[in-house]
């Protein structure tokens, strides 16, 4: 399945408080959300184009979710 993700820019947060890490691909309005696997929270816009995803739990799938390699190859 391939998704397209528009071309604004991308934003990483993480809320220690829920222990949530969230990615933003689009300023797009999220209009349905799906919890594709279990813990992670894909958002889509009106036209079914990947704006988000939500990463619960976040501390138990990534090794220090407050930090963030960025790379452009």
């Amino acid at each position: 399945m391939r998704f397209r993700i528009s071309q604004n820019t991308m934003k990483v947060t993480y809320d220690p408080e829920v222990d949530v890490l969230r990615i933003v691909f689009s300023n797009m309005p999220v209009e349905e959300s799906d919890e594709d696997k279990p813990g992670v929270i894909m958002d889509y816009d009106r036209k079914g184009n990947l704006v988000g995803m939500e990463i619960l739990d976040a501390s138990r799938c990534v090794e220090n979710p407050r930090s963030v390699e960025y790379a452009v190859q």
